[in-house]
């Protein structure tokens, strides 16, 4: 038997909830399904240290704020615990356990297939998350390695790392804190730094990294980078010396051109320089027990975590989807209707913050679905 229902949303993260709420604050009813088994996985299964790089002030999802007595920047658990509140809120419960196996059009309407049977749907809306595939890369002779290999989405905790020299591959914000707790924990960790990176502080002149984004998102983009590459000039200064190199592009360009979100500094820079964390180039070759790297050095390693990023995998389920996605695989456009019936919410990751722009995506898809009902 297949349901039939006015809008279906492919996702219970902070994406599916925020549209969901939008739709039924405009009276419209939404279906939600996730294939795991409660709602903000993705949070759910990040390591133990993480916490909002954004302020909650500007990270909340639409009609519900963080509580007062949570700080600035949350922590990993505390935005669990506010998706669960969120979900709450919602008249209809996600269902959970679901799986999409195919989204297709057929006539005006999507035909979704998944594993707990079919849905025909009017507006097929996709927050299946910006995080949802893990993106790993290969290196010559990686499988001769005898140490233990993960991706940033399988690390928890430093602590069974405690002693061991591990190699923390990425120079993004989760490559940046787990070298952190790497080294509270006890390792020697060392993080692969394969090219250029911005580097910004989390709160530079006291102020959030957002808010500067925020206020420079105003700016034509030659205008917003020179204003950011003074402050990061007055406020991280030349790290080259350390094995950091910055861009010739901009920041603010390199996010809207590259996707390249600059890294936010919460402590990683300070423990470069003080040699607690070493810094290398790309990996050239692996061995048995150690690693060859791009400028002759070769170092034993007990460990690699691999933090280089995720990918959306539409096209793993969404016919079509390679006509819409760009060469990372996220959608071109999104926030508001790609193609008659069907939506992409929370495929971006801007300067302004994540879980700010998904309220805004999920505002304006809401709106374009009621004037059309």
């Amino acid at each position: 038997m297949t349901i039939s229902v006015e809008n279906l949303v492919v996702g219970a993260g902070p994406s599916g909830l925020a549209v969901g709420a939008c739709l039924q604050a405009r009276g419209l009813g939404a279906t939600l399904l996730d294939k795991a088994s409660a709602v903000g996985w993705t949070w759910r299964n990040h390591y133990e240290r993480l916490h909002l790089h954004t302020c909650k002030k500007h990270s909340s999802l639409p009609y519900l704020p963080f509580p007062d007595d949570y700080p600035t920047y949350p922590s990993r658990r505390q935005v669990v615990d506010y998706l669960e509140a969120y979900a709450r809120t919602l008249n209809t419960a996600p269902q959970l356990g679901v799986t999409v196996q195919n989204a297709a059009p057929v006539g005006d309407r999507w035909l979704v297939k998944t594993d707990a049977g079919d849905y025909q749907t009017r507006r097929l809306i996709m927050a299946s998350g910006y995080n949802r595939v893990p993106h790993v890369p290969s290196w010559p002779d990686d499988e001769r390695f005898g140490g233990e290999r993960l991706h940033s989405s399988e690390y928890g905790s430093g602590r069974a790392f405690a002693g061991k020299r591990v190699l923390v591959v990425g120079s993004g914000n989760s490559g940046a804190e787990i070298a952190i707790d790497l080294w509270e924990c006890g390792a020697r960790p060392w993080m692969c730094i394969r090219g250029p990176v911005h580097v910004t502080q989390r709160d530079p002149f006291g102020i959030p990294a957002q808010v500067h984004g925020l206020a420079m998102a105003k700016l034509p983009v030659a205008v917003a980078d020179k204003l950011a590459l003074m402050v990061l000039k007055y406020t991280v200064g030349d790290l080259s010396r350390w094995g950091i190199v910055r861009p010739e592009i901009g920041p603010v360009a390199g996010v809207i051109e590259l996707g390249r979100v600059p890294l936010i500094d919460v402590g990683t820079v300070a423990l470069i320089k003080q040699g607690a964390i070493g810094v290398v180039p790309g990996i050239e070759r692996f061995h048995e027990d150690s690693i060859t790297f791009v400028n002759g050095d070769q170092l034993p390693f007990d460990a690699v975590v691999t933090a280089t990023g995720y990918r959306a995998g539409l096209s793993d389920f969404l016919e079509g989807a390679d006509d819409l996605v760009n060469d990372r695989g996220y959608p071109r456009e999104h926030g508001a209707q790609v193609r008659p019936g069907l939506f992409f919410v929370g495929y971006s990751n801007p300067p302004t913050g994540f879980l700010r722009e998904i309220g805004l995506e999920a505002q304006r898809v809401a709106d374009a679905i009621a004037r059309e009902v």
